[in-house]
Order: C-alpha cells, then sequence, then structure tokens
C-alpha cells in the first residue's frame, strides 16, 4: 500500500491559490465526486510549525531499537524449555501473542522496558499499556514449528527498501535472512500491536486537533441533529425519529504492492476532512482496523463521515497506512498548523492537498504511508468510487442513524 503522489517543489502559497481556484470552480454536486482531479504533489516547503515536528527519523530509531532490544531478550529466553514450549503453543494457537502478558520474571522487565519507549517514541499516553506482540513470521513456517526447530526472534522492521532481516537465536548470535523470501527456518516475529497502537493513536490525534484549534471527533460523535425524512406510510404524516445522515462504506478494496514478510499486516486509517457548522477546517480519523492484506474486498459496513457535523454538502478523505513508527501527536500537530491558515470563503474548498503538504518529507520515507485520497464526497454519493490515485475503490452509500 505504499502508491504516494508524486513529490515536487511547490509553495503554500501556490497551494493555497489553487485551492481558491478549485473553490470557485466547485460544483456541489454528486457528479463533482466522481469527476474530481487526483492529488498534486505535496509540497516541499512547509510552514514553521510543520518544520519544527519531531524527526522521523529519530522515532522510527526508537521504536526499532525498542523492538530489536525485546526480540534479542525473547530470543535469549528461549533458553527455558518450559517458558520455550509455552511461547510455541501460543504462537501455534494464535496469530498474535502479548508478550506483557506471558513473559517471566526477567523478561516482563525487559518487555516493559521497551514498552515505554516505543509509547513515548509514538506520543501515546502510558494508559496505553503494553503493546509488544508475538507473532509468526509467515504461515508457511507453521509446520517446522510443531515438528520441534528451534525459532529464531526478529523484530518487525518498517522500511520499504528493506533487504535483510536480523534474527536471533536463543544464544543472541545474530543471523542475516532475505527480506523478500520467507526462511524454511521458523522465525517469531517481535512487533507493535498495530491496531492497539492506532487506536490509541487516533485518540491522540482527535485530543491534539482539538488542542490546537481544529474541530475533530469520531464518527459517531454528533454536533448537530437533524430529521429523516417524513414517513410515507399510508395514512400517517410527521417527521422521523431524530438523527443524522453519514455516508457508509459497503465495501473497500487496495491494491496489492508486494510488501516484506516481516511486516505483517497493514493498519488503515482515514482522516476526514471539511468545513464543520462553525466554518472552521475539522478532521475526523477513522480507523479501518478490519483492512489487513493489500488484494482483497472488505464489507465492513462501516460509517465513514457523520454530515451532521459538516457545514456544506461535500467532504474528502485522506486515507493512510501505519504500520510502524509513527508520532501522533506529531503528526496531528503538523496538520494543524496548515489546516489553520485555511478559512471558509463561503463555498468548499477541497483539502486533500493541504493535509499532503502538512506532512513533513522525512516523514514520506516510509509511514505513515499515503495510500490514496477521495476528492468531494457527497452526501447522497452512491456507488463505486475510485481514488485519485486509482490504488483502491470504497462502494459508499447514504445512511440515516436514527436516534433512539
Amino acid at each position: 500500500m505504499r502508491s504516494r503522489p508524486t513529490r515536487r517543489p511547490r509553495t503554500l502559497a501556490a497551494t493555497a491559490a489553487t485551492l481558491v481556484a478549485l473553490c470557485a470552480a466547485q460544483t456541489l454536486s454528486v457528479a463533482s465526486a466522481a469527476t474530481a482531479a487526483p492529488a498534486q504533489a505535496p509540497s516541499h516547503d512547509r510552514v514553521a510549525g510543520a518544520a519544527s515536528a519531531h524527526s522521523r527519523t529519530a522515532t522510527r530509531a526508537a521504536v526499532t531499537s525498542a523492538q530489536d532490544r525485546a526480540a534479542k531478550a525473547v530470543a535469549r529466553s528461549l533458553g527455558d524449555a518450559a517458558w520455550n514450549k509455552s511461547l510455541r503453543a501460543a504462537a501455534l494457537k494464535s496469530g498474535e501473542v502479548p508478550l506483557a502478558a506471558k513473559a517471566p520474571g526477567a523478561l516482563k522487565t525487559q518487555l516493559a522496558a521497551a514498552d515505554r519507549d516505543i509509547a513515548r517514541a509514538k506520543g501515546l499516553d502510558a494508559k496505553t499499556g503494553s503493546l509488544l506482540e508475538l507473532r509468526l513470521g509467515d504461515e508457511s513456517m507453521r509446520s517446522a514449528l510443531r515438528a520441534g526447530e528451534e525459532p529464531w526472534v526478529a523484530a518487525a522492521v518498517s522500511d520499504d527498501g528493506l533487504t535483510t532481516v536480523t534474527a536471533y537465536d536463543s544464544r543472541g548470535v545474530a543471523h542475516r535472512l532475505d527480506a523478500a523470501k520467507a526462511p524454511a527456518r521458523p522465525v517469531y516475529v517481535v512487533d507493535v500491536d498495530g491496531e492497539k497502537a492506532l487506536a490509541a493513536g487516533l485518540d491522540v490525534m482527535r485530543e491534539e486537533f482539538n488542542k490546537a484549534g481544529v474541530p475533530s471527533a469520531g464518527p459517531g460523535a454528533v454536533n448537530t441533529t437533524t430529521t429523516a425524512p417524513q414517513s410515507k406510510t399510508a395514512g400517517v404524516a410527521g417527521a422521523a425519529a431524530a438523527g443524522y445522515w453519514s455516508t457508509k462504506i459497503t465495501a473497500v478494496h487496495l491494491k496489492d504492492d508486494k510488501e516484506p514478510w516481516i511486516k505483517g499486516g497493514a493498519e488503515i486509517y482515514s482522516l476526514v476532512s471539511g468545513f464543520g457548522q462553525d466554518g472552521k477546517v475539522r478532521v475526523d480519523p477513522v480507523t479501518m482496523p478490519y483492512i489487513k492484506d493489500d488484494g482483497v474486498v472488505y464489507y465492513p459496513n462501516q460509517l465513514l463521515v457523520n454530515w451532521s457535523n459538516y457545514k456544506y454538502n461535500l467532504a474528502d478523505v485522506v486515507m493512510m497506512e501505519e504500520d510502524g513508527s509513527t508520532n501522533y501527536r506529531d503528526l496531528a500537530k503538523a496538520i494543524a498548523t496548515v489546516l489553520l491558515t485555511i478559512t471558509d470563503q463561503g463555498a468548499y474548498i477541497p483539502l486533500v492537498n493541504a493535509i499532503l503538504d502538512a506532512i513533513p518529507d522525512s516523514w514520506w520515507t516510509d509511514d505513515p504511508d499515503y495510500v490514496d485520497s477521495w476528492y468531494t464526497l457527497a452526501k447522497q454519493s452512491k456507488g463505486t468510487l475510485y481514488g485519485a490515485s486509482n490504488n483502491g475503490y470504497m462502494t459508499v452509500e447514504p445512511y440515516f442513524v436514527s436516534q433512539l
């Protein structure tokens, strides 16, 4: 899921001018959603707030270092026969094994230290809890592990250009493995619980957006109520129960991109943006935990946009992948800094480019990764909508959420 827009220099002022021009030409119709222009290249120029964002390199290094220390500690712990047998059984039974809950004495202490370093690097609160988990590197390793072959242990690495993987044996000796081809020997992969980290991270992003003056909430949070159309039942007239209109995703599909075996499943989220009822730009992060693999059609029936929170009948969607070392506080601050420069001009203004421009250049080397974007999604939008970068599609429909 590593499709990225081509990046070429473009100043923030030029971006604003482009947005104003788009605004003037914008028609508030569902047809515009189907003909929206593809994403433009994000700018290399950044406003001061984005430029001062925490170094992506430092964040990734801290997370990678913590995972590597944890992997080496787990590998050495396999010298304990009873623990080795217990971990083997857990890895064969479950796709992801929560390490902190199962680790014995000394290992538990080492993992707790690594967990604290990871949470701090990702901008997460301590209350997030343990994030480290263990999984088998590839399904093809299952029979060898079941047969009793000694497993090695490696840390998951978030790097698209990865060519080798470092794995440790029970003596702590490092071995180099091919990142493109899963080895025959079983390998335990120590990774971050992406679903748990992403859920906590989006809470942090909402907190930071609101703190910066950019309204943000989950798709189920209602700002104002509306009413459903009047009943058409024979002999009955009157307003239906209060509630709000939303856009529901009935199907979603992303293309295959052949990532290294050690990286595991993706963690996908979307940033829904537009102008709120108060005329301010708002961003509503939406987690999509069911999307794990490219090339698969998912049928989530998930609410994506809560139209009660929006002033205009249009909103934008930027889909991202987080499978590594994102600092959620820094990402939210960088995006908020740029969006606060955009004001309501009395008509809808597309915000996809502004959000992509807000992400510092160094963050595009791996994650958070741009997946695709959808311009001018309308309340009436229905059917299959392809992303501007042609890396995926969503099938959507209007859906009225009735108040109980």
